[in-house]
């Protein structure tokens, strides 16, 4: 797909993003790539300023930016309020959302015949879908997945290859689960009897919501009782666990290797980062922010930001860490205190020794 730069930047502009251009808006884009490995013809972005020092020597025919980065001489720029937002709508433009391939029903996928498949479904070979299930409209199945008995599925289902969705779990409309993604498999509920571990029955289920995406590999364990929740909106990376009636509130987003345990209640629009572990039992207020491998041990309050292990208010840990950098200056400065101390403590006595009264032993000691 081609476009000149000012259709697109009528495009955006439809979209809610005010933008405009500085250079050529004539220029016909082809697609979009980053600043390093652009090329002409394509549109690239700047969002992040630890990546200026590729603007001035991008060969991309324009570049979206903000409103307040400097122009290199000679490239064309497209401003907006947010180059992010801007370059994923650009990217959907240009390329469009990954293309699936029309299979239908293939004769080589196992399928229930109480199963309930809704309309324009494609669903692979080696497919396996279990009794009772209920898939909405436009199903994307992939070969190796697994849907078990009683499942409910919305419409414009997405499974990738080899997902697993055990028995009874309820997934909403839109939602997109990434390869070898595990959904209702049991939780780590043991019970102590002497020195062995007595299992305990995972009766509950898992619920995903509308919108939801989840990368591969990851796993969300049934609830032991009752429902593990995963609230619509929320988007989550690769290699991510999700204990045991944890419910994980709309819009959050958790990043790679984060784990979280049982019995945990995450709020709304909450930002779990990179490889963070939260123990269980705890709640993770509204619009909170949990940094990388940051270990949280207890509860965070609504729209606070936290690092560190333990997690702690971010100004808190940071003037942590900064004292932490001046601690072996401050050895040092105690390995030499004793020295001084007695240095100091042979002055004051030999000061002493100076100002004491002399011997009164000459005849005028008989006065």
């Amino acid at each position: 797909m081609s476009e000149t730069l000012s259709e697109l930047c009528n495009f955006l502009q439809e979209q809610g993003l005010s933008s405009q251009i500085e250079g050529d808006g004539d220029v016909r884009i082809h697609a979009a790539n980053t600043l390093e490995e652009a090329r002409a013809g394509d549109i690239s972005f700047l969002a992040n300023r630890r990546y200026t020092r590729y603007l001035a020597g991008t060969r991309a025919s324009a570049v979206v930016v903000d409103w307040n980065q400097e122009r290199p001489d000679g490239l064309t720029l497209l401003r907006c309020d947010k180059p992010y937002a801007a370059i994923a709508l650009l990217i959907v433009k240009l390329h469009g959302y990954r293309k699936h391939p029309q299979v239908g029903l293939d004769a080589r996928a196992v399928i229930h015949p109480s199963a309930q498949i809704g309309d324009d479904a494609n669903i692979h070979h080696n497919v396996t879908i279990a009794e009772n299930v209920v898939i909405g409209d436009r199903a994307r199945i992939y070969p190796g997945c697994y849907i078990g008995a009683g499942c409910r599925v919305g419409d414009d289902l997405l499974l990738m290859p080899n997902v697993v969705v055990y028995d009874g779990c309820i997934v909403g409309h839109r939602v997109t689960i990434h390869a070898g993604t595990v959904i209702g498999n049991d939780g780590l509920g043991y019970a102590p009897v002497g020195e062995t571990w007595q299992k305990i029955p995972q009766v509950g289920i898992v619920e995903i919501g509308d919108d939801v995406e989840i990368g591969s590999n990851c796993s969300i364990d049934r609830a032991t009782l009752g429902k593990t929740v995963i609230a619509s909106g929320t988007k989550m990376s690769n290699l991510i666990a999700i204990g045991h009636g944890t419910k994980v509130g709309d819009n959050c987003m958790l990043v790679a290797q984060a784990g979280v345990a049982g019995s945990v209640t995450v709020g709304q629009h909450v930002t779990l980062a990179g490889q963070v572990g939260v123990v269980g039992h705890i709640t993770i207020g509204d619009n909170a922010t949990v940094a990388a491998k940051a270990g949280v041990t207890g509860d965070v309050a609504p729209g606070m930001t936290v690092l560190g292990q333990p997690a702690l208010p971010i100004r808190q840990k940071r003037r942590e860490i900064a004292i932490l950098g001046k601690l072996p200056g401050m050895w040092n400065q105690l390995k030499g205190l004793p020295k001084r101390v007695k240095a100091l403590e042979d002055r004051l006595a030999d000061k002493k020794g100076q100002t004491r009264s002399p011997d009164r032993t000459g005849p005028e000691a008989n006065d």
